[in-house]
């Protein structure tokens, strides 16, 4: 029976659960544990930029959305299924792992078989595959370059790239010009540089989101063989890297309004400054050694936890600036 509870659940956190959980649970809720679903809002919302950035040129067309929509969630989702099984194959989650403290890895709990993991990467992946052929079609060359950028990412974002300091970047690249300047090229058919431009001050949310998770387990990564950015850069400077790519957020978009891209509805992100400055608290002090009261529930996440409550609202006001911008420009 659909354990619509379950659904909205795995769409918002990680769900915390064991063997007995997962085995009475419907395959739609296994589909979005096993796949983080939670994380993959955050390439949602890059769509809905595309799509909303592509009213604001009076070119936009649904189909092509929701196939743009449908391929780069599915794509973010068999990246995590195919992260999860290298992390495996390697090793890298035995032994109380950080990333297997806060939520379940599958294969590693014992939910999923290896086969039945790659049962899942085979069906995601070729669903995602499917959306991009057919936009393929419809875009010719440069929608294939898209598509085989994406696929190389998807493919190999675990190993090697985040094994040598490259995953982070890989991440503004892929939920900035590739996602929202790709996504908009895929429904308008036109390349846009101030779409481009624009993508950055939503990327580097998430990419801030992962340098908080990699600041979180450094030691882990670093006793693992597992050079991220923030084990290559070392905790003080990993921790101003992200003040810096969240400052830089406000100050892309401050540019786009200056040369009249964007009308100034989009200063309604100025509300996530409050939040903005909790973050920054967080950041200026090393990670506590043990959990402390407020981290309640969320430990060991810590970093992360923060950035990624920060990205939401943040993400949900750029949205909301994005919808009146859009509006102002059509009238």
């Amino acid at each position: 029976m659909p354990n619509v509870a379950m659904w909205g659940k795995a769409l918002t956190v990680m769900p915390r659960i064991d063997k007995n959980d997962w085995d009475g649970l419907d395959i739609v809720s296994r589909w979005l544990i096993a796949t983080r679903s939670a994380v993959i809002v955050m390439t949602f919302t890059s769509s809905a930029f595309a799509g909303l950035l592509a009213v604001k040129a009076g070119a936009f067309d649904w189909t092509l959305w929701l196939l743009v929509t449908a391929g780069l969630c599915l794509a973010h989702a068999t990246n995590n299924l195919i992260n999860d099984l290298t992390d495996f194959w390697k090793g890298v989650d035995k032994d109380n792992y950080f990333r297997t403290q806060y939520g379940p890895q599958t294969v590693e709990a014992g939910f999923l078989s290896v086969r039945q993991l790659m049962a899942y990467i085979a069906v995601t992946g070729a669903v995602a595959l499917a959306a991009g052929l057919y936009l393929v079609a419809v875009r010719g060359e440069i929608a294939l370059m898209l598509l085989g950028a994406g696929a190389f990412f998807v493919l190999f974002y675990t190993f090697p790239l985040k094994y040598i300091g490259m995953g982070e970047p890989a991440v503004l690249a892929v939920w900035g010009p590739l996602m929202v300047g790709g996504g908009y090229f895929v429904i308008t058919g036109e390349w846009s540089n101030n779409v481009a431009i624009a993508s950055v001050a939503y990327a580097l949310a998430p990419t801030a989101v992962l340098f908080g998770k990699h600041i979180d387990k450094a030691d882990a990564d670093l006793a693992k063989g597992i050079r991220t950015a923030p084990v290559l850069l070392g905790d003080r400077a990993s921790r101003m890297t992200v003040k810096i790519m969240l400052i830089a957020q406000y100050l892309t978009i401050f540019y786009l309004i200056g040369i009249g891209y964007f009308s100034p509805a989009m200063l309604i992100v100025l509300l996530a400054l409050p939040a903005l400055k909790r973050v920054f608290g967080v950041y200026s002090e090393p990670r506590p050694s043990e959990a402390p009261p407020e981290a309640k529930g969320v430990w060991p996440l810590w970093f992360v936890g923060v950035t990624f409550w920060y990205t939401r609202r943040f993400g949900g006001l750029f949205l909301v600036g994005l919808v009146i911008d859009v509006v102002i420009s059509r009238i």
